[in-house]
């Protein structure tokens, strides 16, 4: 990074985030697994799987690998859900029946309702048949096809992901859970009551075999080893791409902090609903193929232990990890089916050899749950992050790059930070209040910050400072009163929409996405101004190509106002970072959103005095760009580098209002503080 004559780097020498964020020379993973080796990686995988029934010419263990796929692209699903978006479901299986059942359902003899005139355009279509009853009338045979049948059961099953999380996925952790749970088990009674669509505990019966080119799978294993492999393939291919994209951030966001998520303009019920939906997509698409190899249907089989096997599946391979999950199930299954009869067998012979009768009885297939369980606290305990961890450990600084020159950017490069009318005030604060029960946190506060300025808010700890950013960015609700960012109104918006409006934030107690890098938390900042979508982040078409670039090269260029503080740090999780980087990655990802109102929250809190200087510099460049601040500050000498005017919070209530050095000789902040008078002396006062 270039500097200028005063030793510090330009934002416009700051190389290009597909040089910086991808090419950094000295950054080394642990595992160094780039995209290229994963490809190439995958590959020689798919090409061996592919060639598996060929070399070994074996109808039962081709069909225990076909069956370990079906629970592997159940896991991959699971692992959207619960590895991306951190919702704990219970009750997977349910979507898991829904697809089972909906081919099933039309691809049997189970309905058969009388033949009329209605059905003929389903006929020509090939959806229905008519069929001729000896001494009755004609009725329907529903013939459904295979390959029509996964799509539309992964539509169905998500639907149903849709209807059920809408009124639920605003709980969180253990009554999400208790929720999910419930659902799952709701199901299969339903199935197993509602004898007359889905024939009840007896099973449905007759399920027809899928057929393509005139073939038919019938009972062979092959044709459907092959159809599951292409399956996973695919929906492997899907996750990636979601994980790498801006739904993929935004559910990895809520995962670690859903109020930090929300303030970072993610809307957490729409991306709670949309990972649940494809995740119910999966299950729904796995149930068709699964329900199509056996060809019958009973409600037994998704009962409450397959969601636990599947999220075991899921922590056994890593949460959030791709091929992990996929890993992790098929190693499970195969342990089910293969390597547990395996090892009863082998105990039953030495059991005959040794004249064990108890030997002899050992059944370790029926004991699968207790083994699953055992497998579940032994990972919780030693090994959290799953077989093959979600994120790559970054390698430590050199120490040469831990002792380098500090050199920062300058902001006076950056665009994007657009004033907008300045015949109004950029942020005004009417007779808000703000009660929690009996306690009045906020009593009809007024507070009027104009376009470019910079305003301070002061007062001891508890005087309501954190409870007015609350308010303004639509963390908490305000019982009264009015609040207009640039002359609109934005009280009672929820947090995703104020940013959305141009208000962004930091936190009093640092709220970042710890498990992100430093890059990722960035473009988070960015969620909002993005518009890609489920689809778009699949396909990578080129304008989504173009605005993931456009995103990464503005990260770079925030990023680059903080230096060598954190560019040679774009790589690692910001848990590994000092609490004075972590503060700075706040401030960047907020800048990121490209806020017309900056609000920041003790910015320079828990750094030295240094650090200090240097980040109060840092933030008058930003001022110099015409950016609107309003910051709480303990700090003196930062609030009289800073502020143009400053407020003073006292129990709630406006204490006073004036310029730094006004503020400053007032008796009544001075005895709210140091409980003294102004003669006492003022050397104290917030510092």
């Amino acid at each position: 990074m270039a500097s200028d004559a005063t030793g510090e780097a330009t934002a416009a020498e700051v190389p290009p985030a597909d040089v910086i964020g991808i090419a950094a020379p000295r950054r080394r993973f642990a595992v160094a697994l780039t995209p290229a080796r994963r490809r190439i990686l995958l590959a020689l995988v798919l090409l061996a799987a592919a060639l598996f029934p060929i070399v070994h010419d074996n109808d039962a263990d081709i069909d225990a690998v076909a069956n370990a796929l079906s629970y592997a692209i159940l896991a991959l699903g699971l692992n959207i859900v619960v590895g991306f978006a951190g919702l704990l479901d219970l009750g997977y299986a349910a979507f898991f029946a829904i697809g089972a059942y909906t081919y099933g359902v039309l691809s049997s003899f189970q309905l058969e309702p009388l033949w009329s005139s209605f059905w003929e355009p389903f006929a020509w279509l090939g959806l229905v048949a008519r069929m001729a009853q000896s001494g009755g009338p004609d009725v329907v045979h529903f013939t459904l096809s295979f390959w029509l049948a996964l799509p539309l059961s992964a539509a169905v099953a998500a639907g149903f992901g849709v209807l059920f999380g809408a009124p639920t996925l605003r709980l969180k952790g253990d009554y999400l859970a208790i929720v999910t749970l419930g659902f799952g088990e709701i199901v299969p009674i339903i199935v197993r009551n509602w004898s007359s669509l889905t024939n009840g505990a007896m099973g449905l019966n007759g399920v027809a075999a899928p057929r393509i080119f005139g073939y038919s799978f019938g009972i062979n294993a092959e044709p459907f080893y092959y159809v599951g492999l292409a399956m996973i393939a695919f929906l492997i291919f899907v996750s990636f791409r979601l994980r790498d994209s801006r739904v993929g951030r935004a559910w990895m966001a809520i995962r670690e902090d859903e109020i930090a998520a929300g303030a970072m303009g993610v809307d957490l019920v729409r991306f709670k609903l949309l990972a649940f939906a494809i995740g119910a997509g999966f299950a729904g698409m796995t149930g068709t193929f699964f329900v199509a190899k056996l060809q019958t249907a009973t409600p037994e089989m998704f009962g409450f232990p397959v969601s636990v096997m599947i999220l075991v599946m899921v922590v056994l391979g890593g949460m959030g990890s791709v091929l992990g999950v996929v890993v992790g199930a098929i190693f499970l299954q195969l342990l089910q089916s293969w390597f547990l009869e395996d090892l009863s067998g082998w105990i039953h012979s030495f059991g005959r050899l040794v004249g064990s009768d108890a030997l002899q009885r050992v059944d370790l297939v029926q004991a699968i749950e207790l083994i699953f369980g055992i497998i579940l606290v032994v990972m919780m305990l030693f090994r959290r992050e799953g077989l093959i961890p979600a994120n790559r450990r970054t390698a430590a600084l050199t120490l040469q790059e831990q002792h380098a020159e500090v050199r920062r950017g300058a902001a006076i490069d950056l665009r994007g930070f657009g004033q907008e009318r300045t015949d109004v005030p950029a942020l005004e604060v009417r007779g808000v209040t703000v009660r929690f029960g009996g306690l009045t946190a906020l009593q009809a506060i007024d507070l009027s910050v104009p376009a470019g300025g910079v305003v301070a808010v002061i007062g001891p700890n508890g005087s309501g400072k954190s409870t007015l950013f609350n308010a303004i960015t639509g963390l908490v609700h305000a019982d009264s009163g009015s609040i207009r960012l640039y002359g609109e109104e934005i009280l009672g918006l929820p947090p995703h929409k104020v940013l959305v409006r141009g208000a962004a934030r930091t936190f009093q107690n640092i709220r970042l996405f710890p498990e992100l890098t430093v890059l990722e938390n960035v473009l988070v900042g960015q969620h909002a101004r993005l518009q890609t979508g489920a689809l778009g982040a699949v396909l990578t078409l080129p304008r989504t190509r173009a605005e993931e670039h456009a995103a990464r090269e503005w990260a770079m260029q925030i990023v680059s106002i903080f230096g060598n503080r954190l560019t040679p740090r774009l790589n690692q999780r910001v848990n590994a970072l000092s609490y004075a980087n972590r503060r700075r990655v706040e401030i960047a990802r907020a800048l990121a959103s490209r806020p017309k109102v900056l609000l920041l929250d003790e910015p320079t809190a828990g750094m030295n005095p240094a650090e200090t200087i240097e980040l109060a510099s840092q933030i008058k460049q930003l001022h110099t760009l015409g950016l609107t601040i309003v910051l709480i500050e303990h700090k003196l000498d930062v609030v009289t580098q800073l502020a143009e005017t400053v407020i003073v919070l006292d129990h709630g209530e406006k204490l006073a209002e004036g310029r730094p050095e006004e503020v400053r000789q007032n008796e009544q902040v001075l005895t709210a503080y140091l409980g003294r008078s102004a003669g006492a002396g003022s050397a104290g006062l917030v510092e």
